[in-house]
């Protein structure tokens, strides 16, 4: 994942949102859908990827905020 992006993920019991190359927000959450909202969120407001991962640790779903470096013009 290229620094600045945001994550979702499970550890511990707990739902965590963390910036690529920046640690760990501050806040956990008990549910999936509260982390989500926040990491969203801090996305749209970074204009960055938000990796939302599931229990297992794979990722579960993927959304783009803003300019994609990843993208290449066809």
């Amino acid at each position: 994942m290229p620094e600045g992006d945001v994550e979702t993920y499970h550890v511990d019991g707990r739902w965590k949102n963390k910036i690529e190359g920046h640690g760990d927000l501050p806040q956990d959450f008990d549910t999936r859908e509260a982390a989500v909202e926040v990491g969203r969120e801090e996305a749209q407001d970074r204009r960055t990827e938000h990796i939302i991962r599931k229990l297992d640790g794979t990722i579960g779903d993927r959304h783009t905020y803003g300019h994609d470096p990843r993208d290449i013009p066809g």
